[in-house]
């Protein structure tokens, strides 16, 4: 069960708009479940491999693509940090493919989700932290905010969907839709 928001009141212009700002959740398997999967060791089933010398966390996640000569790729992406509080005015999904983030360096990221749907409903929108050591892999369909690092720049690791087709849909709320995350209040 998500942690209830705090309300936050801004000016914007010369009217008042109520944003809600997001509380920021630890990231846990139960709660990522409809967005997606966590992609971690603590928990996880594993077997030994390599003569009994190295273990191996099978399966974490499952890379999802949508036609058959789809292609699973691996990149790295190089995030800079936002300036915080941010404005949450849009989130982003991959129709075509799930799309996975492995931090790199260690650090903790943020992560802001919204359920499947043809488009992000605002007050289902939820943040988490990661622990450092925890990735995440996004299903296909899920509104997600673009990376976000808390670090002034940090590594990830991404697999995801190579193939035709548009694969990144893109949703701006409306000025009293949009949300805060205050990650250092």
């Amino acid at each position: 069960m998500p942690a209830m928001a705090i309300e936050q009141t801004t000016q914007n212009s010369e009217k008042k708009t109520s944003m809600r700002t997001l509380t920021i959740e630890p990231l846990t398997k139960e709660a990522f479940a409809p967005f997606g999967d966590v992609i971690e060791t603590d928990g996880s089933d594993h077997f030994m491999i390599n003569n009994g010398s190295t273990m191996r966390f099978h399966k974490l996640a499952t890379v999802q693509t949508a036609m058959p000569e789809d292609k699973a790729i691996i990149s790295i992406f190089r995030a800079d940090a936002q300036d915080m509080p941010l404005t949450v005015s849009m989130l982003e999904r991959h129709p075509l493919g799930s799309q996975a983030f492995i931090p790199l360096l260690g650090n903790p990221f943020l992560i802001v989700v919204a359920p499947l749907g043809d488009e992000p409903v605002s007050g289902l929108v939820r943040a988490f932290v990661t622990n450092g050591r925890q990735g995440i892999n996004y299903h296909r369909g899920v509104w997600h905010h673009p990376v976000l690092t808390i670090e002034k720049r940090d590594d990830f690791l991404v697999v995801d969907r190579s193939g035709t087709g548009n694969n990144c849909d893109e949703h701006f709320f409306k000025e009293d839709e949009r949300l805060i995350l205050a990650p250092h209040q």
